[in-house]
């Protein structure tokens, strides 16, 4: 008996039926659809068995598996090394066509290719799409081509062609939900995909306090974020609904949503920025690299409350308020001279949020190694910043229990450390 011919769609960072552009082109080919998502070996080895992010995704794809069970269809889950899945699938399958939305990070696009090849030695035909920004690789670039490292003139050439389009188009998706491929996948619990659910949770979005903004996103203690970072990241939300909400609503608000691209060309335009300094004059700087010290700042107990709340907030929840990361990450990078790679990746353990594009770029402007980054001489003063931004230590009485009963002392002066980073950076860099 013949197979059927279909076409796949492929989840990754795009975790929703609504506005989604890869999804509203595969509904569109002229055979059903099957609605697939793989959890990627490659990436769940690395992450202990109760990772909140893996219980995030999982509750995401089991509520649009409740969405296609009322249209008689079902999302396929796989686990697996993403070549090996995708090999077994073109056996069980007669795939004419595969869907999915780019991601542009060096893993993502290593395994793109890879599947690419793949599928066209199948003669499949493989079709991508931009859906997790509004402008994506070389669309935002100087006169001459080349990408922007600065992010003024950068925003400024964003927020021209963004004009030039606005409204950004949204998709709507409900007419083509018939063409789902009519099946009844059986779905796996979070335990045989080999994880148990995290006691930390994602919160839900909020967008009340945009209107003021700019007045209070500095004040961790007043719990006025919109809490979006997880959900653009796994793509729960579309961008292109909140692009064109925020140009209306507010213009420092959509300015961290163009950081956000900022940073995504940043690294797709130059990948060692991963794991390497932008400014490779800053390569010779000789780091301390201490191991207590940096275990001391993981744990929160480096005596600098600021510096401690913020930490113990985010080994507890998986948030941290962006202020806070601010001098949590300057203070690694300058008070203790441990190099930035050290912090970004412990954030990357931790964070609900983590995107590598703005995790390295944020790290890399606290150290003053990256692109448009503070100098390497700005060292936040972690007791100003207290002063300035918790001023009755609100904040940091909710997440250090004992700050009334007696502190502990800071473990190094801040004057010293100020000159002693001052004085290794101005001697570490290549001139």
């Amino acid at each position: 008996m013949s197979k059927q011919a279909v076409s796949f769609f492929w989840f990754r960072r795009d975790l929703r039926l609504d506005d989604n552009v890869g999804l509203f082109h595969a509904l569109q080919s002229q055979y059903p659809v099957i609605p697939l998502f793989i959890f990627d070996d490659e990436i769940l080895d690395k992450l202990p068995n109760d990772d909140a992010r893996v219980s995030f995704i999982y509750e995401n794809i089991s509520k649009i598996n409740l969405e296609l069970l009322d249209l008689h269809s079902s999302i396929l889950v796989r686990k697996g090394k993403t070549l090996e899945v995708w090999e077994s699938l073109l056996q069980e399958f007669d795939i004419k066509k595969v869907f999915f939305n780019k991601d542009y990070e060096p893993y993502a696009t290593a395994r793109d290719n890879a599947l690419s090849k793949l599928l066209e030695s199948n003669s499949i035909g493989l079709y991508t799409f931009k859906d997790q920004v509004i402008f994506e690789e070389k669309e935002v670039t100087k006169a001459d081509g080349l990408p922007y490292t600065v992010y003024t003139p950068f925003k400024n050439k964003w927020l021209e062609k963004y004009k030039s389009i606005a409204p950004v188009q949204e998709y709507d998706l409900t007419e083509l939900f018939v063409n789902f491929h009519k099946n009844s996948f059986d779905f796996p619990t979070l335990e045989q995909i080999g994880f148990k659910e995290s006691s930390i949770k994602v919160k839900a979005h909020n967008l009340k306090f945009i209107a003021n903004y700019q007045d209070t996103r500095d004040f961790p203690a007043m719990d006025k974020t919109s809490y979006l970072s997880p959900h653009l990241r796994f793509g729960t939300v579309s961008v292109r609904k909140l692009v064109n909400w925020a140009f209306h609503k507010n213009e420092v608000f959509l300015s961290e949503l163009i950081w956000r691209e900022f940073f995504k060309q940043i690294l797709y335009s130059f990948p060692k920025v991963k794991d390497h300094n932008f400014k490779a004059a800053y390569d010779g700087i000789q780091w301390r690299n201490n191991e207590d010290d940096f275990k001391r700042w993981c744990a929160g107990k480096t005596g600098y409350p600021m510096v401690d709340a913020g930490m113990r907030q985010l080994n507890e929840t998986g948030y941290m308020h962006n202020r806070v990361r601010m001098v949590t990450a300057s203070f690694l990078c300058k008070h203790l001279m441990i190099e930035w790679q050290w912090g970004e990746a412990y954030f990357a353990e931790k964070l609900l949020d983590y995107d590598m594009s703005s995790n390295v770029g944020n790290w890399q402007w606290a150290a003053g190694t990256g692109c448009d980054a503070a100098p390497y001489f700005r060292v936040f003063n972690p007791e100003i910043q207290q002063k300035k931004f918790d001023e009755k230590g609100i904040y940091i009485r909710k997440w250090i229990k004992e700050f009334d009963l007696g502190y502990g002392k800071p473990m190094v002066e801040h004057a010293m450390a100020r000159d002693r980073a001052i004085a290794t950076y101005k001697a570490g860099i290549i001139k």
